[in-house]
């Protein structure tokens, strides 16, 4: 029977790794905060405009559903809203200790460190 990654062995060291990169990430996220804020293309509010490609493109697809422009804006008109709202996210970390942090942190990059070395061969380390 083979281990983690195909190789001899790790398998609990590929747990353990698991456990804490998983327990470090989830402490972090708990610790962000996101929002969005609105979207100033052009000036003011305009997400109205951004929206004006993926109306077009449904009214000709309504028309015609086999209509290649209707699919390229319409498709292009959704990708502009999906990315306006990703772009317009704020993403903070709430206030925490050090101490905190640093255990947050060294969780996640520790347990990533002890996944990637799960992955190596076991015991085949020349003397």
């Amino acid at each position: 029977m083979k281990g983690a990654g195909g190789t001899e062995g790790g398998v609990v060291q590929f747990l353990v790794g698991l456990a804490m990169a998983v327990g470090g990430a989830y402490l972090l996220t708990e610790r962000v905060t996101v929002t969005s804020g609105f979207r100033t293309f052009f000036g003011g509010h305009a997400f109205g405009l951004s929206l004006l490609p993926l109306l077009v493109g449904a009214g000709i697809l309504f028309y015609d559903g086999k209509s290649r422009l209707g699919w390229v804006l319409a498709a292009g008109g959704g990708l502009i809203v999906f990315l306006g709202v990703l772009l317009n996210l704020r993403i903070f970390l709430e206030p925490t200790s050090l101490f905190d942090t640093l255990v947050m942190l060294v969780l996640l990059a520790g347990g990533l460190g002890v996944l990637a070395r799960s992955l190596k061969p076991q015991g085949t380390e020349k003397q």
